[in-house]
């Protein structure tokens, strides 16, 4: 069974101009001048029309609570696990899920069910092994091994520094656990990063500065996440990013201006990339460190943001696409990932070249999302 897009304008995310594209068995297996007449001569197929529409990858969200997060409120405020829907209403066929504060009552194995499950569904699942505690909970027993051993764990994390909820760590236990994940990484092939839970404290990004610095951990394998929580810690994201370091921004209604100030302060843009946080609790406190506000991240902000950067900011279409797909891809080592290329999975989103709304929604190849209607739902939705 064949699936050619044809007349759609290619973002790669770098512009290919006016393509068409030939899927099958989960792959894009031809890029260019298609012969439509030829392929019904020899098989069934099933032709989606892009003329006016741009055909982009699938993004990648590499910040997702799977299982739900919080919990910083009571046990009445654990947010819910994510549905298939709502990952591919937001243009999302790829997610890495974590563990946030709780790694009590919700377990890594819990977690790797969950990306299982996702993967029957139709989307790609990974998971990064820990949470906000050092030492952090793993599968196996240890980080480097959860790495090696499990297909579906590319790192460590989300590990909290600077924030009064992590376990307060020092920068040589936190080196430790960073050396396994790279450890991990270096003998399965594998990213092997370590995401870091960037909170308000004052210490900011010192300990990973510390980390690459006087442990000679390489920069690639340290990803600081949440880091617009103030300008202080941004501007050090900014010069993070300039030692090779990956930084992301997790998406709010502020995140298209963060990521021109980024841009316009000479942030290594491809250093840079957007999540979600999507089902993890986004609790408010106040100076005394009790929470006054609560609520939920949602997926549907990240693709939003990209196009606010796009409209309002004046970035180009080609660089904005970069931050949620082959950005990502580069930081998790996801070799099939983040690109319109002969050979990768066929995870591609198609807009509306005016709006940059999302119309449709292939994810390995399989059409989920038509027409702005998921064509395929969860399995209890």
């Amino acid at each position: 069974m064949f699936i050619l897009i044809k007349n759609g304008e290619v973002y790669a995310p770098h512009p290919l101009g006016i393509q068409s594209i030939l899927i099958c068995g989960g792959s894009i297996v031809q890029i260019g001048d298609i012969d439509e007449g030829e392929l019904r001569g020899i098989s069934n197929i099933d032709v989606i029309d892009a003329a006016g529409m741009i055909v982009s990858p699938g993004i990648i969200d590499p910040h997702v609570h799977l299982i739900g997060g919080g919990g910083e409120g009571g046990f009445a405020t654990r947010t819910p696990e994510i549905q298939l829907s709502s990952i591919i209403r937001a243009g999302v066929t790829t997610v890495v899920g974590c563990l946030g504060t709780d790694g009590t009552t919700r377990h890594m194995t819990s977690l790797l069910a969950k990306a299982r499950g996702l993967e029957e569904e139709g989307v790609t699942a990974y998971i990064y092994t820990g949470n906000y505690s050092v030492p952090t909970p793993t599968i196996t027993g240890s980080v480097k091994d959860d790495v090696i051993l499990i297909d579906k764990v590319v790192g460590a994390g989300e590990i909290a520094i600077a924030d009064s909820r992590s376990a307060q760590p020092s920068t040589h236990e936190v080196a430790k656990l960073v050396a396994e994940a790279r450890v991990g990484g270096l003998l399965s092939k594998k990213a092997g990063v370590t995401h870091f839970h960037v909170g308000i404290g004052t210490e900011r990004l010192g300990m990973l500065r510390s980390l690459m610095k006087d442990y000679e951990i390489p920069p690639a394998n340290i990803y600081a996440t949440h880091v617009t929580r103030t300008q202080e810690l941004f501007d050090e994201a900014v010069e993070l990013s300039h030692a090779g370091a990956y930084v992301d921004i997790t998406a709010d209604e502020k995140t298209a201006e963060w990521i021109a100030y980024y841009k316009s302060n000479g942030g290594a843009l491809s250093q840079l990339t957007v999540s979600s946080d999507g089902n993890g609790s986004l609790p408010v406190f106040d100076e005394k460190g009790e929470m006054v506000g609560f609520g939920v991240a949602t997926q549907e902000m990240l693709f939003n943001q990209v196009v606010q950067s796009v409209k309002h900011y004046g970035m180009d279409l080609s660089e904005a696409l970069g931050l949620v797909t082959a950005n990502t891809a580069k930081a998790l080592r996801l070799e099939n990932k983040g690109h319109v290329k002969e050979g990768m999975d066929a995870d591609l989103i198609i807009l509306d070249q005016e709006t940059l709304d999302i119309k449709h929604v292939f994810a390995k190849g399989k059409h989920m999302l038509s027409g702005q209607e998921i064509i395929v739902k969860g399995t209890f939705e």
